[in-house]
């Protein structure tokens, strides 16, 4: 009786826990490819999956460093990731060329790209005749353009010359005047290092304030499971609104997922992007079509692609949306 009791006992038991196992709802697991190695920009990223705001919106994220700047696009397309984050200017590159790639959330609120310059450079227009050093990406030249243009200045009389990514190394050392690059990224690094260099950031200069990082899918994707976009959209809405509101703390879950970074560089990144993760009525993730229809017109003035994206291809604004603001 006692061994026949203990067993009946054992199987309500083991009842109960896989009522309880089976009531609990399933995470679907769901990936991400960063457009860059992680950096501040990053940040929400890596609190959402360290606070598991993406297990309470119903998924696992998992993230991928790219070996590349292509890399991107390549595994977005390959379907070998869900999710990437991708350049405005890439996406609108990708598109021309035939990829259905749709991008359902902005990253950050406004253009990163800016003209980095040496202290004796106070304006673009100074920059006349100078040398000024790109990466060698397409995007690059329409900044420098828009730029020098939008100080009243002729692009034409400016030397160009391609550096890659090493726009701080060759600033430090005089080998050119000014660079495009980053101003949240390579600029805060230059204050740092040596105060004085000047950033004319593109969107102080004519261009419209069209965000440059932006998340996205395969239309496949969209149409076969547009729930598990509406759930990776919410968790990064949580994750930014975490670090919009907890920096220090989501400085501290980015350098743990990514060791080897400098906290007071990561924390002055940070600083100085936090007004750009939030748009209009402060809500992350935004995609305004007014001001991406403006980007289109800038994009082909400028000689990035050759024709106008269809903003309402290129883009599906409805996920963040109706993404629900952080309030943790």
């Amino acid at each position: 009786m006692r061994l026949g009791t203990l067993a009946l006992l054992l199987a309500v038991a083991l009842a109960a826990c896989g009522s309880s196992s089976s009531s609990q709802p399933k995470l679907r697991s769901t990936s991400l490819i960063l457009d860059f190695t992680p950096n501040a920009v990053h940040a929400g990223i890596y609190s959402a999956i360290a606070h598991h705001l993406d297990r309470d919106d119903g998924i696992r994220l998992t993230v991928r460093v790219p070996s590349a700047t292509t890399d991107s696009i390549k595994l977005l397309e390959t379907g070998r990731v869900n999710f990437a984050i991708v350049d405005i200017h890439d996406l609108a590159i990708a598109r021309e060329r035939g990829a259905d790639i749709v991008g359902i959330m902005a990253l950050v609120e406004r253009p990163l790209a800016a003209l980095i310059a040496a202290p004796r450079f106070p304006t673009p227009t100074r920059l006349k005749g100078q040398t000024v050093g790109t990466t060698g990406v397409p995007s690059d030249t329409a900044v420098l353009d828009s730029i020098i243009t939008g100080a009243g200045g002729n692009p034409h009389l400016v030397h160009t010359l391609t550096i890659g990514f090493n726009a701080v190394a060759d600033l430090l050392a005089g080998r050119v005047a000014a660079a495009t690059a980053f101003w949240s990224d390579e600029g805060v690094t230059l204050a740092r290092r040596r105060p004085g260099f000047h950033d004319f950031r593109v969107d102080d200069y004519g261009a419209p304030q069209y965000p440059e990082l932006v998340v996205c899918a395969t239309r496949p994707t969209l149409v076969h499971d547009p729930s598990l976009a509406s759930d990776l959209v919410q968790t990064l809405v949580d994750g930014y609104g975490f670090t919009i509101s907890n920096p220090r703390r989501s400085a501290a879950d980015l350098e743990a997922f990514a060791p080897g970074l400098d906290p007071s560089l990561v924390s002055a990144e940070l600083g100085a992007l936090l007004p750009a993760f939030a748009g209009r009525g402060g809500r992350v993730g935004v995609l305004d079509p007014s001001t991406l229809r403006a980007w289109a017109r800038w994009e082909t003035r400028f000689g990035i692609v050759h024709k106008p994206p269809d903003v309402a291809r290129t883009f599906d604004p409805s996920f963040a949306s109706a993404a629900v603001p952080f309030s943790g």
